[in-house]
C-alpha cells in the first residue's frame, strides 16, 4: 500500500510505500509459564471476613421440655368401642387445655384449612329405629406455636367426625365439631405424651401407671389426677430485638472492662437444667418405692416451697439446685438404709 506524503514546501508529494504492520506472535511456553508464576506469587487480595452468624434463642424453656417430654397419666386416658376392639384417646377439652398449660393461652393458635362434608344419607337410629340421617366429615387444621425467640413451630393434623341424629342439622354439627377436634388432636400429638403420642406404641410405655396407685406416684411424674388443677409451665422470654448501631458500639467499650465473678455461689444452682437431665430424674423417681417417693415429695415441696395449689412438683424440678437436692436426698435415705 502507498502512502501519500506531502514536501518540505507542501507544493509536491511523493508516495512510498507504508511499512508493515509487526505481526504479534503467540507466547511461547515460558512467557507462559512466567507470566503464571508472577500470578501464583502475587499476594492475594483480602476477602471481606464472613460475618459471625449470631447464635439463634432459645426455643422450650426447660419446663416446657420436660411437661412435653413427661409420662400421659392413665388417668386421663378415654375408650371406645370401635369394630371389634377398643381404641384409646384424650379428649378434646385436655387437649386444649394441656397446650394452654404447656405453651400458655397466648402462646399457641388453631386454625381450620380445611372442611369438606363427604358422606349424608338416610339411616334408622336407636332401637326404636327411628328416621335420622348420618353426616361424615373430614377437616384439617394447622396448630401454630410459639417457641421463644425462634420461628413459630407449624404443625398439621386431619380428621374425621360422623354426627347421628334425626334433625340433619344436628347430625352435621356433631359432625363437623368432631372432625375439627379430631384434627387439632392430631396436630397436637406431634408435640409429644400430654397429647396423646404416648397411645400410638402399642405397648404404651410412655403410660403412667393406672390411677388409684399413689398421688404422689402421679405428681413426681407430672400427670394430673381426675378433677385437679396443674400449674401453668413456665416459657422462655422472646428474643430481645437487635440493638442499634449506637448501642452496639457502646457495648464494645464496655467489654474492655473486666467481668465480675460470681459473687455468691448460689448464682450457679440457679442455672437451668436440659431436657435429657430432667427426663432422667424423672425416670429415676417413677422407679422409686412408693414409700421413698411419698416421703421425698412432701420433703422436696416443703424445701422449695411448693403451693398446695401445685399437683405435681415435675414442672419444679428445672433447676441445678432441684438436681442436687435429689441426689442428697437419696444419697442420704441409702445411708440410713446401710
Amino acid at each position: 500500500m502507498n502512502v501519500t506524503v506531502p514536501s518540505a514546501n507542501g507544493a509536491s508529494t511523493t508516495s512510498r510505500p507504508a511499512a508493515p504492520r509487526p505481526v504479534q506472535r503467540p507466547s511461547s511456553a515460558l512467557e507462559l509459564i512466567r507470566s503464571t508464576d508472577l500470578h501464583e506469587a502475587a499476594p492475594p487480595t483480602s476477602a471481606p471476613a464472613p460475618q459471625a452468624h449470631q447464635a439463634l434463642p432459645s426455643g422450650f424453656s426447660p419446663e416446657q421440655h420436660a411437661a412435653l417430654a413427661a409420662p400421659l397419666d392413665r388417668a386421663n386416658v378415654r375408650q371406645r368401642e370401635q369394630g371389634r376392639g377398643k381404641v384409646a384417646y384424650v379428649e378434646g377439652w385436655f387437649a386444649v387445655a394441656e397446650a394452654n398449660r404447656i405453651f400458655g393461652f397466648d402462646g399457641w393458635q388453631r386454625q381450620t384449612i380445611a372442611m369438606r362434608c363427604v358422606a349424608q344419607a338416610e339411616r334408622s337410629i336407636g332401637r326404636d329405629q327411628k328416621p335420622g340421617w348420618g353426616v361424615t366429615y373430614t377437616a384439617r387444621v394447622r396448630v401454630t406455636v410459639s417457641a421463644g425467640g425462634r420461628p413459630p413451630l407449624i404443625r398439621e393434623g386431619s380428621g374425621a367426625g360422623h354426627g347421628i341424629d334425626v334433625d340433619l342439622g344436628q347430625a352435621h354439627e356433631s359432625a363437623l365439631k368432631e372432625a375439627e377436634t379430631d384434627a387439632m388432636k392430631r396436630a397436637l400429638m406431634t408435640f409429644g405424651n400430654p397429647f396423646g403420642l404416648a397411645l400410638y406404641d402399642k405397648a404404651q410405655r410412655q403410660v403412667s401407671s393406672a390411677a388409684g396407685q399413689g398421688q404422689s406416684h402421679g405428681e413426681t411424674a407430672g400427670l394430673q389426677r381426675p378433677g385437679g388443677q396443674r400449674s401453668s409451665v413456665s416459657r422462655p422470654a422472646p428474643a430481645a430485638p437487635a440493638p442499634s448501631t449506637a448501642a452496639q458500639g457502646e457495648a464494645r467499650t464496655q467489654v474492655t472492662a473486666p467481668t465480675p465473678a460470681p459473687s455468691a455461689p448460689s448464682e450457679a444452682s440457679l442455672v437451668a437444667l436440659d431436657a435429657e437431665t430432667i427426663q432422667q430424674l424423672h425416670s429415676t423417681l417413677r422407679a422409686l418405692p412408693r414409700p421413698l417417693l411419698e416421703s421425698l415429695t412432701r420433703a422436696f415441696r416443703k424445701r422449695f416451697q411448693v403451693p398446695d395449689t401445685a399437683v405435681t412438683i415435675a414442672d419444679r424440678i428445672s433447676q441445678k439446685c432441684h438436681h442436687d437436692w435429689i441426689e442428697a436426698f437419696l444419697v442420704q435415705y441409702e445411708q440410713v438404709e446401710e
